[in-house]
């Protein structure tokens, strides 16, 4: 092609360049090169150019769960976790690196890279936790665990002296025994059914479940089990579950067990469970799980776990499975539906029109506060503040909360009150709400006084005999009956005595007494010296079971739980001598060959066994009987606050984050 002749034109470069600008534009161009290159080989490892040129290295461990929580599948199955070192030990009190982790030395201290400002902004506006990608080093949010057990005020296993120089005083040798009982059931669920959610001791072998928490056989502790409204909802679960050939979470009794082998200071059995966490507890399952459930026991253990000993699998474990439970919220109202199924992340097996049920949707506050304080996101907090949202706007029949709601339309479904079974733990989780808050969270404080303030004048009522006793309430028409499970209300008033107003102090002080006395007398007068499921103050009868459907004891804590809250209280000894009492009965009539069984009939005195070891025999009832004999600083109240599967979660002594404990 001919070039057009131009006077004075010289000749260019095929770009159009003159020679001097065409040499210029290859000095900039090499240098650009040269500088990019460079670059590539100074970049962090996390950088994502770099993993496109470079050939990947080998993974680090713990990297693989930090995969796991961004969404993205981990190189192997198993996550070594990462691991931090605790603070320095309170006096008196063991350094729990020194039995929590004996492979680290003493004092060593694995950091984590901080999270820059623009993942904390990400972290604060998602539903899921920011994280660095595969390859990334340190975990996406770090918790300063040396802060949280300087700020806390007593030491967590309490500062009583070395008592192996001293005589052997009785309640030594109480507490001496419920330790030998909780080593005798962790060993026998061990032998017989290790990684199983429970043990049957009597055929010596495991129990799983088609769903952990809503099992189709009626055996799990649900809410199905207390009214027949909701049992068929539960077998549909189940049928579901078994067709399409889901499994559920697994090792229940495991995860329950963490914080009471470590309160004992059980440290080999501790370390077996420790060992079963981080090797065995799978989150990849596919089938429909009870969101309530999952995250008392599984969730309340493991950040429990992780407070106690700071083991970074603990807060690992405790936030990937908080992620997965939160799809339940996808709800008109976000009221979550009891039950979400881990394959899909939808509501699972329940229809629309169905009701959730109060004491489930309204026992997530404590747990879900503790996953945004420990994963920096937010969206954990957001969802069960809004359930209290939804809670304060509704109308309430007398002020009294019924126990279904709709989470569609936002209503109450029926009529039904109680501080029994469907109802209890949501009272509860109110005024420990405002204790775990630092007594800053008003709006539970307010809740919990207004609603014990309806349930004395439309509930609470005082037999022929003397006892007294919370009704259950339908309509306006009472029920002359307590369930088992209301028994913990003695403990929950007398709790909540110190903080109402000043005229009504020594009133609560006393109604927690009574209520505790009337539960005792439930127990008194069996033959097997156990409380049943249930017992009615009608047709001159008072704190017994009427028919046999009611008469079953399984494990249950509730009556001991509120012994020990006394007990803390008052100091009267009669608390210790009733709990006592307990701990001759369960080794009576529960105890077998391969650990503890629930009984059918507490009337009985050569009563048949239930064939089930409840994992929250080993949470609750082992655990609050071992508190009851112990001195107060042993997981003091000033600190500690128990879920309702009594795992110890720490009172917020900071000011850093007012926005998750509730000034906002």
């Amino acid at each position: 092609m001919l070039m057009r002749k131009v006077p004075g034109f010289v000749p260019a470069s095929p770009w159009g360049l003159r020679l001097p600008q065409k040499f210029l534009f290859l000095l900039f161009l090499s240098g650009l090169v040269t500088l990019c290159f460079g670059a590539l080989f100074l970049l962090p490892h996390s950088s994502r150019l770099k993993r496109l040129f470079l050939a990947p290295r080998t993974q680090q461990p713990g990297l693989e769960v930090v995969a796991e929580i961004a969404g993205h599948a981990p190189a192997r199955e198993q996550e070594p976790p990462p691991n931090p070192a605790p603070a320095a030990p309170a006096p008196g009190e063991d350094d729990p690196s020194s039995w929590a982790s004996p492979r680290r030395r003493k004092g060593g201290l694995r950091r984590t890279r901080p999270t820059g400002p623009r993942e904390e902004a990400t972290a604060a506006r998602g539903n899921s936790i920011p994280a660095s990608r595969p390859g990334d080093e340190g975990v996406p949010f770090r918790f300063d665990f040396n802060a949280f057990r300087s700020r806390l005020r007593h030491p967590v296993l309490g500062t009583r002296a070395d008592e192996s120089q001293e005589p052997q005083s009785q309640v030594r040798a109480q507490r001496e025994k419920i330790k030998e009982m909780m080593q005798f059931a962790w060993q026998s669920y061990k032998r017989y059914a290790m990684g199983k959610n429970e043990l049957r001791p009597l055929t010596k072998d495991g129990y799983e479940g088609n769903m952990f928490g809503a099992n189709p056989s009626g055996e799990d502790r649900v809410a199905g089990k207390a009214d027949p409204c909701v049992m068929p909802l539960v077998m549909k679960a189940g049928e579901n579950q078994r067709r399409q050939g889901d499994r559920g979470l697994s090792g229940a009794t495991v995860i329950d067990s963490l914080d009471t082998l470590y309160l004992m200071e059980l440290k080999e059995e501790f370390q077996e469970a420790k060992a079963w966490v981080g090797e065995s507890f799978h989150l990849n399952v596919s089938g429909e799980a009870s969101l309530f459930e999952v995250n008392i026991r599984y969730i309340g253990g493991l950040l429990s776990a992780f407070y106690l000993t700071g083991e970074e699998v603990f807060r690992i474990k405790a936030i990937r499975l908080g992620e997965k439970l939160l799809p339940a919220f996808n709800t008109p109202t976000g009221i979550p539906k009891g039950v979400v199924s881990f394959k899909s992340g939808n509501w699972g097996w329940a229809t629309a029109g169905s009701s959730s049920i109060l004491a489930e949707f309204g026992s997530l506050h404590l747990e879900f506060l503790h996953l945004t304080e420990l994963s920096g996101n937010q969206v954990f907090a957001e969802k069960v503040r809004n359930i209290r949202k939804v809670l304060r706007k509704i109308e309430k029949p007398f002020g009294l909360y019924p126990n279904f709601l709709s989470p569609v339309s936002g209503n109450w479904v029926q009529h039904h009150v109680s501080v029994g079974g469907l109802g209890d733990s949501f009272y509860e989780y109110l005024i420990k709400s405002w204790l775990m808050s630092g007594k800053t969270d008003m709006e539970a404080k307010n809740m919990y006084y207004e609603a014990l303030e309806a349930i004395e004048t439309y509930l609470l009522n005082v037999s022929p005999g003397g006892l007294t006793y919370i009704a259950e309430w339908r309509g306006g028409i009472l029920d002359h009956k307590m369930g088992h499970l209301a028994c913990f209300s003695g403990g929950m008033i007398a709790l909540g005595a110190e903080d109402a107003k000043e005229e009504k102090r020594a009133h609560y002080r006393e109604l927690a007494a009574q209520i505790t006395k009337t539960c005792h007398e439930s127990y008194a007068r069996s033959d097997t010296k156990l409380g049943p499921e249930a017992f009615w103050f009608n047709s001159g009868r008072e704190a017994v079971a009427t028919q046999l459907s009611e008469s079953y004891y399984i494990l249950r804590p509730e009556v001991v739980e509120s012994y020990m809250y006394l007990w803390r209280q008052t100091h009267n000894p009669i608390y210790r001598e009733w709990g006592w009492e307990v701990v001759l009965a369960l080794e009576k009539y529960c105890r077998t060959e391969a650990g503890f069984s629930g009984i059918q009939d507490v009337y009985s005195s050569t009563p048949n066994h239930d064939n089930k070891q409840q994992s929250f025999f080993l949470a609750e009832t082992l655990k609050y009987l071992y508190l009851l004999f112990s001195e107060d600083d042993l997981l003091s109240l000033e600190d500690w606050v128990f879920n309702t599967e009594a795992h110890p979660l720490p009172v917020n002594h900071s000011d850093s984050s007012g926005r998750a404990w509730g000034r906002h």
